[in-house]
């Protein structure tokens, strides 16, 4: 068997405070029943003052490390529970330097390798596929790979359609150096980009752009900004091109796959790609009504949520997949693995 990269380690994380759709109709002109037929979404959570994405990272980081701890053999004597931390967030504690080396830090991972990818909401896929690489080079044995967003701290307050679709959070797991054949190997990736979308999901304030040019950043310039209807359209196509394109590589239908976890973005682009690719609804995994869109950390927390809850069992084949701004997208495949797991977010 070839050498490839194992999942074996899970968890996630998600802030105490909770922002229901009332919540917000108190605040902006919406409804909860505004909200629920465009986005599917009920609820978010969203991140205490002072609580950071590196907060969050620390925390699923150590949840999926217990849980590899529980699953997975024993590291090689005298070597760290993982020796490489990836990253994912486009929200980092500060623009410099990168978050991932903090929070390898607090996790007491000494001197590992530690660095961010920034793909937006693809950026789990995009960080996931980077680990398993440098696993199979044989540059690491073990990674622990992490998708952490807290977009609520770039959101403009006054802006009802992106407060009602993003929350808070984290997820992460945990890739060990395994043979190709078994349980949780990762089997494969798709991934791709157009930059000329660039102006359809992003913040203009903030960057060497913006910095370069005398004086402050026009009113409004440092919130996220998001064209709804391209980027809707976008979504669809990318994840449903990239995972078909995937599946033809590993050899499933999509009648083969159990599970087809997506990410989290909106009620009705799952539906759309499920569509696409002909999926009945009981193939397709979503918490976004709990949670809505965590961005990076939205598909480990979906996994996450539909491991404890019961949805995803050991032998199923599962799909992952992701559209996030840049634009980019992603896809990834594997037979999930027995974890050891905690309860679902609720």
């Amino acid at each position: 068997m070839s050498r490839a990269a194992v999942l074996c380690g899970l968890g996630g994380a998600l802030p105490e405070r909770i922002v229901s759709n009332e919540e917000l109709a108190e605040q902006l002109d919406t409804s909860d029943r505004w909200i629920r037929t465009r986005t599917g979404i009920g609820q978010r959570h969203v991140v205490a003052p002072g609580q950071s994405t590196s907060d969050l990272a620390v925390a699923a980081g150590a949840q999926a490390l217990a849980s590899a701890r529980g699953t997975a053999d024993r590291p090689d004597p005298g070597v760290g529970p993982v020796d490489l931390v990836v990253l994912a967030t486009s929200t980092p504690d500060r623009p410099c330097p990168a978050t991932a080396p903090d929070v390898a830090h607090r996790l007491g991972l000494g001197g590992v390798p530690s660095f961010d990818v920034s793909a937006v909401c693809t950026g789990f896929v995009y960080a996931l596929a980077t680990a398993a690489s440098m696993i199979t080079a044989g540059v690491a044995g073990r990674a622990l790979v992490i998708g952490a967003d807290t977009f609520s701290t770039i959101l403009d307050p006054a802006d009802r359609t992106t407060r009602a679709i993003f929350g808070d959070g984290a997820g992460a797991v945990v890739l060990r150096a395994g043979e190709a054949g078994e349980p949780g190997a990762l089997l494969g990736f798709d991934l791709g980009s157009d930059g000329s979308g660039a102006d359809l999901i992003t913040v203009r304030a903030g960057g060497s752009r913006q910095r370069s040019v005398p004086g402050p950043a026009a009113a409004g310039e440092e919130f996220f900004t998001m064209d709804g209807r391209p980027v809707f359209t976008r979504a669809v196509l990318d994840m449903s091109r990239s995972s078909q394109s995937l599946l033809e590589r590993v050899g499933w239908s999509a009648a083969e796959v159990d599970k087809v976890v997506a990410h989290q973005a909106n009620i009705r682009i799952l539906n759309a790609v499920g569509e696409q690719l002909g999926l009945e609804e009981k193939q397709i995994v979503a918490n976004l009504d709990r949670v809505g869109n965590t961005v990076a950390a939205s598909i480990p927390l979906a996994l996450r949520d539909a491991v404890a809850g019961g949805e995803l069992q050991p032998g199923h084949r599962v799909l992952l997949t992701g559209f996030g701004g840049g634009l980019t997208w992603g896809s990834a495949a594997l037979v999930w693995p027995e974890l050891e797991t905690g309860r679902p977010h609720r």
